[in-house]
């Protein structure tokens, strides 16, 4: 299936770090950029088509693809100054840069792309942000059984916050963290039809009006998932994930179990 990837948003809970200047999906998490392991995910899984919805920053994530270098993560042999190589990350991936506009709500992003899914019974979504170990196999599997119109992940609350119950008297009841709560929050990864396209207006979004409108009608199913999952929408988070990397914590990358 084809991969849509919202790149091009503005990031801007991720500003004044040392990423100022590009798209969140370029900040690095190890040797290659969060985008990267967004689209070596779903490679694992079988689907190499994908369709970045460009906006702010699209040169650097242009730039990065054209420049690409398989040495960085791959073995090579180096013979009279010729590259061999031992493997590859992206040789079998066909990637379609679409400009989207740089305010684009995430709706109208995918509406812009409309004309790269003609054909696709059904396609794949994520911002390119969040990274998790889901098993993308059953995600997929569920929703081919259902005939829902869209299929997205949800996660737990990732707030470290606490929510306290009160009385009339002000007396505190109870004092519960927001994670153990009977909550669940988007986890960005869907799985759509094409009828997901009738209902996002022009300008419109995809959660709050796609998704919404299908939820109104019984049509949308969600995968509960409880297992890794990871936002980068801070500079904190950001961080924790690069850190998590550099302590050999890669659970999101299935592609190493198998090379080992």
């Amino acid at each position: 299936m084809k991969v849509v990837l919202f790149c091009g948003g503005l990031g801007m809970r991720m500003r004044n770090g040392p990423d100022d200047d590009i798209p969140k999906p370029m900040a690095q998490v190890g040797p290659r950029p969060l985008i990267w392991h967004v689209m070596r995910y779903y490679a694992h899984f079988g689907h190499t088509e994908f369709i970045l919805c460009l906006g702010y920053g699209a040169q650097h994530i242009k730039n990065f693809f054209l420049d690409y270098r398989e040495t960085q993560s791959n073995d090579f042999v180096l013979r009279g100054g010729e590259v061999e190589l031992l493997g590859t990350d992206i040789g079998d991936w066909t990637i379609t840069f679409a400009q989207t506009g740089i305010d684009s709500a995430i709706g109208e992003r995918l509406r812009r792309v409309r004309h790269h899914l003609d054909g696709e019974e059904m396609f794949l979504a994520n911002y390119a942000d969040v990274l998790t170990d889901a098993p993308l196999d059953d995600i997929v599997n569920r929703f081919a059984a259902s005939d829902a119109g869209a299929s997205m992940m949800v996660v737990p609350p990732q707030s470290s916050f606490h929510c306290v119950e009160m009385g009339e008297d002000n007396r505190v009841g109870g004092i519960t963290a927001v994670s153990e709560m009977p909550l669940w929050e988007n986890g960005g990864y869907f799985v759509l039809r094409q009828e997901i396209f009738d209902h996002i207006p022009e300008g419109g979004d995809l959660v709050a009006d796609g998704c919404g409108e299908l939820a109104k009608r019984n049509r949308l199913l969600a995968y509960p998932y409880r297992g890794f999952w990871k936002p980068t929408d801070t500079i904190k988070e950001r961080f924790a994930l690069n850190d998590a990397y550099d302590r050999g914590e890669r659970p999101w990358m299935h592609w190493e179990r198998v090379a080992s």
